[in-house]
């Protein structure tokens, strides 16, 4: 612990003498009559913060070099209660089999994970307690911040514990929406850096109380992202009560009026244009077509003219009840008229992984929010995510992302039926070690011999 302070002393003393000297200048402008003591502020906010960061370790499962895997990766999380639960990001504990976490005092514990929300990319951890522990926490400032906001960014970048870094707000209202999964709600944009490690800790104010969750960061660019805390403190609530986030889906997919990414201005007071519509969706059924403008959800007028104004809309879409039919009015071709929508309920957000380790290839369920292409031109099924080299998957010729159609004469719909016919054809010890596997690739059918009568599990 000494030896890391001595590293960063001189660092920090930069820093802390080049903002004593902007303090100063900035209290002697006769326009400003106070001081802002920037060292007494990092400070405080420091002995605040610390005691409740925690180094997050989880064990999870990868699958993406053709055979499962455990490694231990690296992340950060808070505490925001006396009773022990803290928040990190989805990212950091997907697909864990065990998460452990480092508190302030170097003890090592292990975490149970109450539930996580890939949408949104947050996840909520229960520390043990021993009798009446209680365990220091950050709390939350829900109040909107500003452009040009002074804040610190938490964590532990590149797996070294508890760090601190500076920066300011650059945009309070960041939509990152448009080709990512992100759209249920605003970002925090920050120039404070954010580094690998840094996700899932607290992004927080001059008075040390947390305005969001570090979470995106692009290295040397100066750019991270936070989700903010009105956000956080919603989706903890719901992970708390039932462990996970129910929301309704309707196929609908939404483009601002004034959208400058696309040059696309749509001259109406108020509405939503919809760009798009999921086939055999909610949307689809009820006759809504791309092109349509959303005025109104049960009489409720939609503003979406600018892209940070969808996250608000996608949140009234999700919050639809799922056995109630919902009223929509429309604008099309200058006329409105309302519909009649019936909304579903969001399934599962990622396939399912199997490891076929005699075959040497990991594969994957195709899964319509996470491979929304494959899903378009294929429909449910198989793929191959991961091939291992050398293999005997890789030695037939087979490719990551093919779509398993048939093992032998078994049609694959699903991995549930994909692991019924490995179990069979791995159980059938008479049988010569060879099956043949019908596979589309880039739209075309191709049969392919799996020859796995080299067993390279046994050379590992």
């Amino acid at each position: 612990m000494k030896s890391e302070r001595r590293l960063l002393d001189p660092f920090v003393c930069v820093i802390l003498y080049l903002l004593t000297l902007f303090s100063c200048c900035y209290a002697n402008d006769e326009s400003h009559s106070e001081t802002i003591d920037f060292p007494n502020i990092i400070q405080n906010a420091k002995d605040r913060n610390f005691p409740a960061l925690i180094f997050v370790k989880p064990i999870v499962e990868e699958y993406s070099s053709g055979k499962k895997t455990h490694q231990e990766v690296f992340g950060s999380g808070v505490i925001i209660s006396p009773d022990g639960y803290a928040v990190t990001n989805h990212h950091v504990i997907d697909k864990a089999v065990s998460i452990n976490c480092v508190l302030y005092d170097k003890r090592q514990v292990t975490v149970q994970l109450i539930g996580s929300d890939k949408d949104t990319d947050l996840a909520l951890l229960k520390l043990p307690v021993e009798q009446s522990q209680k365990f220091p926490f950050a709390e939350f400032n829900t109040s909107p911040v500003s452009e040009g906001d002074f804040v610190m960014a938490l964590g532990s970048p590149f797996g070294f514990q508890r760090s601190i870094s500076l920066g300011i707000i650059s945009n309070a209202q960041r939509y990152l929406g448009f080709d990512t999964e992100y759209k249920y709600n605003t970002w925090l944009q920050t120039d404070a850096a954010i580094n690998p490690g840094n996700s899932g800790g607290p992004l927080i104010d001059i008075d040390g109380k947390i305005i969001g969750i570090n979470t995106l960061g692009l290295s040397g660019a100066g750019l991270g992202f936070s989700i903010p805390a009105d956000v956080v403190k919603n989706i903890v609530e719901q992970l708390r009560d039932t462990g996970k986030v129910q929301r309704s889906v309707t196929g609908l997919r939404l483009q601002p009026l004034h959208d400058f990414h696309s040059n696309t201005f749509i001259e109406h007071d108020y509405g939503v244009l919809i760009s798009g519509v999921e086939e055999n969706s909610p949307a689809a059924r009820s006759g809504i077509l791309a092109g349509d403008i959303l005025l109104e959800i049960n009489t409720q007028k939609v503003d979406g003219k600018f892209a940070e104004m969808l996250p608000r809309i996608w949140q009234s879409l999700a919050a639809l009840q799922l056995d109630k039919s919902v009223s929509l009015t429309i604008l099309r071709s200058g006329q409105s008229q309302t519909i009649q929508l019936l909304p579903e309920e969001k399934g599962k957000i990622e396939g399912e992984d199997y490891d076929c380790s005699r075959w040497n290839m990991t594969v994957k369920e195709i899964n319509k929010y996470q491979n929304a292409k494959m899903h378009y031109m294929h429909g449910e099924g198989v793929y191959i995510q991961g091939l291992k080299y050398p293999g005997n998957a890789n030695n037939s010729g087979l490719q990551e992302k093919d779509i398993i159609v048939k093992i032998g004469k078994q049609e694959i719909t699903t991995i549930g039926q994909l692991k019924e016919v490995y179990g069979r054809i791995l159980a059938d010890s008479e049988r010569e070690k060879k099956v043949m596997i019908e596979v589309k690739r880039n739209g075309l059918r191709k049969w392919i011999v799996l020859d796995y009568r080299k067993d390279y599990e046994e050379q590992d």
